[in-house]
């Protein structure tokens, strides 16, 4: 059994998102593509979505207080309960439960390393 996800891009978690959407829009010499004030941010790039977040309060020990970077690794996929069974079939069942954001549903899950997964399923249209 395999999911389908459509997209795949880089998180950087950020306690002052302000801040680092200013840094990277100056360094990538653009704006973002879409963006909620001090939340989220994203920025389309040749072969690759960028976004930055600001992780919530309380996943934010996960990020401040750990080893692990501040990178997750973000699939979208069309079916998220589908994704999930996959991820538990391999050994690896998310952790917690689905959560509602302003741009869809997720959850949670690490790789055999501990790099952090979210399993994302958008509430609006998709790049292509």
């Amino acid at each position: 059994m395999t999911f389908q996800y459509t997209h795949a891009f880089v998180t950087l978690a950020a306690t002052d998102v302000e801040n680092m959407v200013q840094f990277y829009t100056q360094l990538l010499d653009r704006e973002p593509t879409f963006q909620l004030q001090k939340v989220y941010a994203e920025f389309q790039l040749p072969g690759l979505r960028l976004g930055i977040f600001k992780p919530r309060d309380n996943h934010r020990f996960e990020f401040e207080s750990s080893p692990q970077s501040g990178m997750s690794l973000c699939l979208e996929v069309d079916d998220l309960e589908g994704a999930i069974a996959h991820l538990t079939i391999l050994g690896y069942p998310p952790l917690g439960k689905i959560t509602t954001a302003s741009h869809g549903r997720e959850i949670y899950a690490y790789d055999p390393s501990k790099n952090r997964l979210i399993l994302h399923q958008s509430s609006r249209k998709s790049y292509t």
